[in-house]
């Protein structure tokens, strides 16, 4: 039976009791067992009661794990194909699926051995819209083991290939999406976005990828992290593709919590005239701090040379193209980083680990079979979480225990620092722009190396990405260069809910010409 169908016996009031720092004896303990049957008659009437979930409205047959000459750089997890509206602006697209997010009928690991055999009831919003908008869903992809890690070689089922060079890492953790985009086989895949990971892997595979601004697209049916740092979004072959799918997953929904008070009434629901709109006149700010970065501002590693000098090139053709070009200072992006990193440490700990990454405190849909799943799975095989999950949960629950999580409420309150540090920038220019990450791809670690370098590797490359999802301002990153077969990124950042402007300065670079060439 389902937990709290059944009274606890004494020795686990005593038991429980004791873990809180409570003294009670035998019979104060059955004083508050037998207090308890109010409760657990409440608890027994909810499992009578039918839950109202999303309806899932298309049909599908059950997805297949592809062949592995089908899948070289497995960038696949599971394969189908669910046709959805009989017209609509993605009608004719394939289009394929993070394996954070729920799709009915389909397995769902999350990259994890945690979660494996788990197969979902529900639709996450986001599929809905896109099977709506009369796209076709052909597949789950890869993701990184919790969706924890930025490069590529945490996942439960292998490491995934580069799409441009395979003996390194394509980003992560959306990367099977940005690496079945990447070899064409589909031309726009959705992917989630906690600390970077729909611009990484667009950076170091070169496809174009958009992380939306907070609360613009519903996460409703996504596996959660940490609430006030979930983002999902579209990832493309083009900056077109990707405004076209952004245009059909975005908007408000009701059973997402993230979204109230947050989106605007009149929230742009089209972004494709933006891409051609060309960036005459547009004021274009490089953030001085996100490039030469030195190791010691943030701990991670320094800046690659030849990654500046592409973002800056490909800058210097946007001021060519009538781009209003000027070098601005946002001193508070390093800090940005440290704030993401307290709240994502404590947070993710507090949600994802000890909350089975649904926590509680909100409105909106909770996904009762995906928490029992995930429950059942990290109480069966704990061991089977990733060391980056490992060290999140050990670390996350000594500042608990040691600090009260003082340092997440802290870093949640100095969020609006953060903000302010870009919006003044933004107020001076329309859009900022850094390279996407300081470095190109790394080579794919071996699958013995110790637990300090398997972290190190799966979250070095962070510096320019994180700090906007601690903001919620728009980001989007599209390929500008290319340095030894490996792909160069360049970020642009706008307002809050001015996700126009970033296509508008994307859609500007890729006409600039074949950025493998540049």
């Amino acid at each position: 039976m389902p937990v709290g169908a059944d009274l606890p016996s004494l020795r686990q009031v005593l038991e429980i009791a004791q873990s809180l720092g409570y003294e009670l004896d035998e019979q104060q303990a059955a004083a508050y067992r037998n207090l308890m049957k109010g409760a657990i008659n409440t608890y027994r009437r909810l499992e009578e009661l039918p839950e109202q979930r999303p309806p899932v409205k298309y049909p599908r047959t059950p997805g297949y794990r592809p062949r592995a000459e089908d899948n070289p750089l497995n960038g696949w997890y599971v394969r189908c194909r669910i046709e959805g509206a009989a017209s609509g602006p993605l009608k004719g697209y394939d289009v394929a699926i993070k394996d954070a997010i729920c799709v009915a009928g389909m397995p769902m690991m999350n990259g994890s051995r945690v979660l494996e055999g788990y197969i979902p009831d529900v639709d996450a919003t986001v599929v809905t819209r896109i099977l709506d908008a009369g796209g076709t869903i052909v597949g789950k992809t890869t993701t990184e083991d919790c969706s924890f890690s930025g490069a590529g070689h945490t996942a439960a089922l292998g490491p995934v290939g580069n799409p441009r060079k395979p003996t390194h890492a394509p980003g992560a953790s959306s990367n099977g999406s940005a690496v079945v985009i990447g070899t064409g086989q589909v031309r726009m895949a959705l992917g989630g976005d906690q600390g970077g990971s729909i611009r990484i892997p667009a950076a170091w595979s070169g496809v174009v990828g958009h992380k939306p601004s907070y609360g613009l697209v519903p996460y409703t049916g996504c596996m959660m992290i940490e609430m006030t740092m979930d983002h999902c979004g579209p990832m493309a072959d083009t900056v077109e593709n990707c405004a076209r799918l952004l245009g059909a997953i975005a908007g408000p929904d009701p059973l997402d919590p993230r979204q109230r008070g947050v989106i605007p009434d009149n929230y742009v629901k089209d972004y494709l005239p933006a891409v051609d709109k060309g960036v005459k006149g547009l004021k274009v700010g490089l953030v001085k701090e996100a490039f030469a970065i030195r190791q010691e501002s943030v701990g991670l590693p320094a800046s690659e040379p030849v990654v500046d000098e592409k973002v800056r090139a490909a800058a210097k053709r946007l001021a060519g193209q009538g781009a209003l070009v000027e070098e601005v200072s946002v001193p508070g992006h390093y800090d940005a980083w440290h704030i993401f990193n307290a709240i994502i440490l404590e947070g993710a700990h507090q949600f994802m680990v000890k909350g089975y990454n649904l926590g509680t405190n909100w409105q909106g849909f909770y996904n009762t079979g995906m928490l029992d799943a995930v429950a059942k799975g990290s109480k069966a095989r704990p061991n089977d979480f990733p060391p980056t999950v490992k060290l999140v949960s050990i670390l996350g629950e000594y500042m608990y225990r040691q600090y009260n999580t003082r340092y997440y409420a802290k870093a949640q309150n100095l969020r609006y620092l953060a903000r302010k540090a870009y919006d003044d920038a933004l107020a001076r220019c329309d859009v900022l722009v850094m390279p996407t990450i300081p470095f190109r791809a790394t080579k794919i670690p071996p699958p013995d190396i110790g637990v300090e370098e398997y972290f190190f590797y799966a979250l070095n490359m962070t510096q320019n990405t994180a700090p906007f999802d601690a903001t919620g301002h728009p980001a989007i990153s599209v390929p500008c260069g290319m340095a030894d077969g490996l792909p160069i990124g360049l970020q642009a950042i706008g307002r809050p809910f001015d996700d126009l402007s970033c296509f508008q300065l994307a859609g500007a670079v890729e006409k600039q010409g074949d950025w493998m060439k540049f």
